[in-house]
């Protein structure tokens, strides 16, 4: 194997024995172990066929190869019972391949059905020591990191309550944390972080993107968004078998343009040049005073948190980031807001020391970690800079209307710096100091969406 190589699978198959009834199991160990005693040929040819005759064959993957470099992120996507989930479990090594070759080199970590690995009657931290130790930790490396471990899952006491009493929430970050210490060379996740709050899922995020810049990632997920996001290249199983490896995008196209056309047919081809196309020209050119239906839907309902004083944040911490809040126009704070309404964002921060050149900015960033737009002072002041003295409050003020974002949760990362856009030197920045719920949204398409000013079908006259 190549030391550039992280994992090589080669015609990896797995075959399961599916039986109708119980004894069918006993019939087929009974008469494969008469067939291997028998000295006569015919006899024992027989014995293996009522053996076979037991169950029914069952091939969860059909020669599925590929290699993955060190360094890169591949995405596992496909439909359920494509074999995703049992091609993870090969490469952890928690199932063995019917046949094919596999060689992985470098520490796995793997978070795959929720709760495996755990003892549902062990504490969440003697689970961590176990699991600590499944990953390949000695007990004094796991004593040297069981802070650390608690502090990322973030529990609280229940650290020390029996994982059976966990929501599945508390499960994944029990389980997350683990994997996040104990220093891998390849991560496998299994759709596991579906499951987590928004807060929970943008710090997975942010160590997933770390991740990537030194290790290697194998991601399931059904989220073609999720997929074309975080990895370079992506593989398609459909029923075991590779259907299409490639660029994470071409292949995540594909795999949607498949599923909808098993749900609703194959895509038909329209001609542009078509009778049809031709008369909907010719008429709109002869009578361009046309019925309009409007069927514009603009409600977005979008629910604003309260700004999280605890959240992770780095910085010299020689100013503090105090509040973040979202206004009215007439500066009345919101706790709800619909999308295309015209906002205000606005970020207090205390100065500890003497600064010049102040520059206090946000984005807000989708489930996924990916910027959906945001902004600073920095542009605004860079002729006329502004000097800020000691032990004085400061609020910057940003005013836009806010695109209608896709149900889900997003968050909103605050920032105060000195210095320029180029060079600068981070006073404080808060990840996550304020999240927003999209409850319901008519984007249809796309990260986000913007306010049409009109939506509407034309009649057309014969």
């Amino acid at each position: 194997m190549s030391s550039d190589l992280a994992v090589s699978i080669k015609n990896i198959s797995k075959c399961y024995q599916i039986y109708e009834k119980p004894n069918d199991r006993l019939k087929q160990g009974f008469f494969s172990f008469a067939a291997r005693l028998c000295p006569f040929n015919t006899l024992k040819q027989r014995l293996y066929s009522l053996a076979n005759n037991s169950s029914r064959q069952y091939w969860a993957l059909h020669d599925v190869s590929f290699e993955l470099k060190k360094g890169e992120t591949l995405g596992i996507i496909g439909r359920n019972g494509s074999g995703k989930s049992t091609l993870l479990q090969i490469l952890c090594g928690t199932l063995n391949p019917t046949h094919g070759e596999i060689v992985v080199n470098g520490r796995v970590a793997a978070l795959l059905e929720l709760g495996s690995g755990f003892d549902p009657e062990y504490t969440g931290r003697e689970n961590i020591y176990m699991n600590g130790q499944l990953l390949g930790l000695s007990k004094d490396e796991v004593d040297a990191r069981i802070d650390d471990i608690i502090a990322f899952a973030d529990i609280g006491d229940f650290i020390e309550q029996p994982v059976k009493t966990y929501s599945s929430g508390m499960f994944v970050r029990v389980a997350f944390a683990v994997i996040a210490h104990v220093d891998a060379d390849i991560l496998i996740i299994d759709e596991a972080l579906a499951v987590g709050d928004a807060f929970f899922t943008q710090k997975c995020m942010r160590f997933l993107r770390g991740f990537m810049a030194k290790g290697t990632i194998l991601f399931v997920s059904h989220d073609t968004a999720a997929i074309k996001s975080l990895c370079q290249s992506a593989i398609w199983l459909e029923k075991g078998r590779t259907q299409l490896s490639g660029f994470a995008k071409d292949v995540s196209e594909q795999y949607l343009a498949a599923f909808y056309e098993a749900t609703q047919g194959q895509s038909a081809v329209v001609q542009l040049n078509s009778p049809v196309a031709s008369k909907i020209r010719a008429v709109e050119k002869k009578d361009p005073r046309l019925n309009w239906i409007n069927l514009s839907n603009l409600r977005n309902d979008i629910k604003v948190f309260e700004f999280d004083q605890h959240a992770d944040s780095f910085g010299t911490k020689e100013a503090k980031i105090v509040s973040v809040e979202l206004h009215d126009h007439n500066m009345n704070p919101l706790s709800w807001i619909v999308g295309g309404e015209r906002v205000v964002l606005t970020i207090a921060a205390a100065v500890a020391r003497d600064i010049y050149s102040p520059i206090l900015g946000f984005y807000i960033k989708d489930k996924l970690g990916q910027v959906l737009f945001g902004d600073n002072t920095y542009l605004t002041y860079s002729e006329q800079p502004l000097s800020v003295q000691s032990n004085v409050n400061i609020c910057a003020e940003f005013e836009f209307d806010m695109p209608i974002l896709p149900k889900g949760d997003y968050s909103v990362c605050a920032a105060i710096a000195v210095g320029t856009n180029g060079t600068h030197t981070q006073l404080e920045w808060v990840h996550d100091a304020m999240i927003l719920r999209s409850e319901s949204s008519s984007a249809t398409t796309g990260l986000i969406g913007i306010p049409m000013q009109n939506i509407g079908i034309r009649i057309l006259a014969e």
